[in-house]
């Protein structure tokens, strides 16, 4: 992370402190360093080494476009899920050919649109999608490049909500059911067989389920290809964790690549990887300020001016996030505290039981804030969201300015008399 402590104990976001951007910008504020940005995309390059590979962010991670406009210049591919997130990329500058769609519920528009654009691939997810994609990419003439997103019932021993690989969830194609529809996208009209997919979730911490999922994944392309497929890549998909809590230890980015790359032993298809939050998480942090320390006989509650609206990574997953002093006041005692939000929810708060010298006025920043933060904020009571700020150096720009009131409900009406 690249939040640390200058000289006189502040913390700063590469060169710049971190009161400074409250100063100017305001709070809430979620400020992410490129130079973060910057050393992970490197990492997954310098990694696959020779390898032929193509590193597809999960624009779901953070879909901020200078972030994007910024990994488009790095010589990164996009993954995608949903039309508007292709508009994204597409004005930040990507290759329509280094853009992969997924998702279990792209409608025809969706698949006209990336039709349209010449994406690389779509990875779908279905018996129904991938015949609508045929009745859709021969209405307008065109050929969509396929691969099957392959369930390969593997257990990520993540949270429930973020597992994508087993039996029960939603996504992919069943593992014992993707041969059968693979001869069925052979044959179907507007389709060309490109490759195979996998995902099995987020925040993984080993690498174990990764090497089960490509053991699987791995059978089934030996079969297709002894069946005359031409399968050019293999996309593995993201979900390398990263550390939020002191004890955590997710393999390096290195390992988790090198993990993928022997377990191909000698075929040489291309790999494809979706790292999202292994890019973007470490790299922000949301920066809030104290409104209130109340005390009651129960609990220590320090009251900030962000919340579940603007991270609701807690609320939803009861999420663990580090939360710092910009300042620390040495003289001050800390004492036990639930960091909450203003929004009325008891759900509404950004860390329990933190150890805190904190008063009114102090600034917070909540760390490791940099992916499915801004991404999965709203507009919940009412609250407008967060500017946005990415630091270079000495250099602060603003990549997005903060919402208004008016901006809350500029396209509501009132009905017609």
């Amino acid at each position: 992370m690249r939040a640390a402590p200058d000289a006189g104990g502040e913390l700063c976001i590469e060169r710049v402190a971190l009161s400074a951007i409250a100063e100017r910008f305001g709070t809430p504020c979620y400020v992410y360093s490129k130079a973060a940005i910057v050393d992970a995309f490197g990492q997954y390059r310098a990694a696959f080494g020779e390898h032929a590979h193509l590193v597809l962010y999960a624009v779901k991670a953070n879909s901020n476009l200078a972030i994007l406009k910024l990994l488009a210049e790095l010589g990164s591919g996009f993954d995608i899920v949903s039309g508007g997130e292709l508009a994204r990329v597409l004005a930040a500058g990507a290759a329509p050919s280094t853009i992969v769609f997924s998702g279990v519920g792209k409608s025809s528009g969706e698949m006209r649109q990336a039709l349209a654009a010449g994406i690389h691939c779509f990875n779908v997810e279905s018996e129904p999608e991938l015949e609508r994609l045929s009745r859709v990419a021969t209405a307008a003439a065109a050929t969509a490049n396929v691969s099957l997103r392959v369930n390969p019932d593997v257990d990520a021993r993540t949270h429930p909500y973020i597992s994508t690989g087993l039996r029960q969830d939603k996504f992919g194609v069943p593992h014992e059911e993707a041969l059968v529809l693979y001869r069925k996208a052979r044959q179907l009209p507007g389709l060309r067989v490109t490759g195979i997919g996998c995902h099995i979730g987020s925040q993984l911490t080993d690498t174990s389920p990764f090497a089960a999922a490509l053991e699987r994944v791995l059978s089934l392309a030996d079969q297709l290809t002894a069946e005359g497929f031409q399968l050019e890549h293999l996309d593995l998909g993201g979900g390398l964790g990263i550390r939020y809590q002191a004890e955590e230890r997710p393999p390096a980015i290195g390992e988790y690549v090198r993990t993928l790359v022997a377990g191909l032993g000698a075929r040489r298809m291309r790999l494809m990887v979706e790292p999202g939050r292994s890019i973007a998480g470490n790299a922000g942090v949301l920066l809030t300020r104290v409104e209130y320390v109340k005390t009651t006989a129960e609990r220590c509650f320090v009251i900030v001016d962000a919340a579940m609206n603007d991270l609701v990574r807690p609320a939803l997953y009861d999420a663990w996030h580090d939360v710092r002093p910009v300042r620390v006041e040495p003289r001050r005692a800390s004492r036990l505290c639930q960091v909450v939000g203003p929004v009325c929810e008891s759900g509404d708060f950004l860390g329990r039981d933190r150890m805190l010298g904190v008063e009114a006025g102090d600034l917070l920043a909540v760390m490791s804030a940099g992916a499915y933060g801004m991404s999965m904020s709203s507009n919940y009571n009412s609250r407008p969201r967060a500017a946005e700020v990415m630091v270079d150096g000495e250099r602060v720009h603003l990549v997005r300015s903060r919402e208004t009131i008016a901006d809350l409900f500029a396209r509501e009406a009132f009905m017609a008399r």
